[in-house]
């Protein structure tokens, strides 16, 4: 007899569970919202015919590198990866802009005094990037699969990375480097465990790089797709799941949700006890994207800028700090910290010849309604004088807006949730069983259990395996 999943929410975690469980031999149907698959990873030609703009994430060190992606061979299904000359850059004032090489020895020569400590705080992940990568996908409470790195990994992550850089680092690149990267915490910068962020997504970019999909982050959807249809997989979109009493009865039936969703779809369904840590988790700040069409490439003070994939847009070590601090505390910076994509530097497909797509957002509170798209165009002038001549097209969403085009992302929280206290490790309920929903047959996929945000299908791809280890099948 055949086992039968289905699967609410055609997102990439959504996709990776289908498709491990359809190589397993179950039957696996998709009930997606919206009218196509890709939730949050889902590209547009919303600046205009001709333009691919990335409507969720643009650039993908986690995604390269997945062993969820890696096993189910993307690239076979028309997946492309495109590489910028540098995977990161962080301008300065009056300085040259602080640059992540894709080479650990490259990146760190260039920091001068500082070079030393950067080799001996990156190396140990640079060396082993994939194996870094399958430790921390994963549910941190659980035996790594490369123990020995993993405490290596840990003795490095544990501190606030502001102290950290203060007392590491002995220029500004140095500090501003590392501290853009452990931004991607959404965290204050004081926090227990930013370092971790700094380290490994210094690393990534270092090893496997910080790259953008062909034609827009839509593609990685694309090959999911190709991928599951070919296992006979059902993808059926325009599907409001609004009940869980709405679908057929199945062996497994997992939810690519966050937890206010589930409440509302499943609160009858699930015990008490887990219904009420649900109520209490907690969401994070949110992002206000603002994307560009420009007549040409961003006139960066310094020019090697145009070259990065991403940029980090906040100045100093001790502006950034002041700028997350205060976003912890819900409040806005007049100089928020602003993260930048330029895809079209690597990928000239997004825009009609002689233009670039231009992708950013800023850090803001949880639902903020303001005019923080202002203090975005702000910090790209700051470092790139005369950008705004060159803007031939400007679209800007709010935290609200994000939530309507995508539920899960409520209030502009794109990581599925804060990564504040315990929820780093222990989302979305206190368990040690993180997928498991509550109730016999429910489990969840979506960013709010481990490893949390990012384009990767990780939270799916783990799902998975406890619906088979559960049937038997692991």
């Amino acid at each position: 007899m055949t086992r039968t999943a289905i699967v609410v929410g055609a997102g990439p975690n959504g996709l990776a569970a289908a498709a491990r469980l359809a190589k397993a031999g179950l039957h696996v149907v998709v009930h997606e919202l919206a009218a196509r698959p890709g939730g949050a990873a889902r590209s547009a030609d919303t600046l205009g015919p001709g333009t691919t703009v990335d409507l969720g994430a643009a650039a993908h060190p986690f995604g390269m590198g997945s062993p969820a992606f890696l096993d189910l061979g993307l690239e076979e299904h028309g997946l492309q990866w495109l590489h910028h000359r540098y995977p990161m850059a962080h301008p300065l004032d009056n300085a040259p802009s602080a640059l992540l090489h894709r080479d650990l020895e490259t990146t760190a020569t260039a920091l001068c005094v500082d070079a030393a400590v950067w080799r001996r705080l990156h190396r140990p992940l640079v060396s082993r990037a994939l194996d870094t990568l399958d430790n921390v996908t994963g549910p941190l409470l659980r035996l790594p699969p490369h123990p020995l790195l993993m405490a290596r990994f840990g003795a490095r992550a544990l501190w606030p990375a502001a102290p950290a850089a203060r007392l590491l680092f002995r220029t500004e690149a140095a500090r501003a480097l590392f501290a853009g990267s452990a931004a991607h915490s959404m965290l204050p910068l004081n926090h227990l465990f930013t370092a971790g962020f700094g380290v490994l997504f210094g690393a990534l970019g270092q090893s496997i790089g910080w790259p953008v999909a062909q034609g827009g982050t839509n593609s990685i959807i694309d090959a999911l797709v190709r991928h599951v249809s070919a296992a006979g997989v059902e993808i059926h979109t325009n599907s409001h799941v609004t009940d869980l009493r709405e679908l057929p009865t199945a062996d497994a039936v997992l939810l690519d949700l966050t937890p206010r969703q589930i409440l509302a779809l499943a609160g009858t369904h699930i015990s008490a006890r887990y219904a009420g840590h649900l109520r209490r988790f907690r969401y994070g700040p949110g992002a206000f994207k603002v994307d560009y069409l420009l007549d040409g490439p961003i006139p960066w003070r310094d020019e090697r800028t145009a070259h990065a994939g991403t940029v980090h847009l906040g100045g100093t070590l001790a502006e950034l700090a002041a700028a997350e601090r205060l976003l912890g505390a819900g409040r806005l910076s007049d100089s928020p910290f602003v993260m930048l994509a330029q895809p079209s530097a690597a990928d000239p497909s997004r825009a009609l010849e002689g233009q670039q797509v231009i992708w950013s957002y800023a850090h803001v509170p949880n639902g903020y309604d303001g005019p923080a798209g202002e203090l975005v165009d702000a910090q790209i002038e700051r470092f790139a004088p005369g950008f705004r001549d060159r803007i031939i097209g400007r679209l800007q969403t709010p935290p609200r807006a994000l939530e309507d085009w995508n539920p899960n992302l409520v209030g502009g929280d794109i990581g599925g949730g804060s990564l504040r206290g315990l929820q780093q490790v222990l989302r979305p309920a206190p368990t040690l069983r993180p997928y498991h929903a509550g109730a016999p047959g429910l489990y969840v996929c979506s960013s709010s259990t481990p490893p949390g945000g990012g384009v990767h299908g990780m939270a799916g791809w783990h799902a998975a395996a406890a619906v088979l280890r559960d049937l038997g099948r692991g």
